[in-house]
């Protein structure tokens, strides 16, 4: 039996990179996300792509994983 960790998938995959490219927390995105205000996942994405710098894969792993969690 392998004590292993299974591995992340989806958009949390993406969190080491982010943090690693940005240099800031998870959290510090999804609260600039959050602090937005109610937009549309596209609307977001755009936001941080224009606003922040980020790159398209990243800025949309955030966004959906922070739509995810507020359900």
């Amino acid at each position: 039996m392998s004590t292993d960790p299974a591995p992340v998938k989806g958009p949390a995959s993406y969190f080491p990179s982010i943090e690693k490219t940005y240099g800031e927390p998870i959290a510090h995105w999804k609260a600039i996300i959050r602090a937005a205000g109610p937009r549309k996942h596209m609307e977001l994405v755009a936001m941080l792509k224009t606003d922040h710098g980020l790159g398209h894969g990243h800025a949309n792993a955030l966004v959906a994983d922070t739509l995810r969690e507020d359900g």
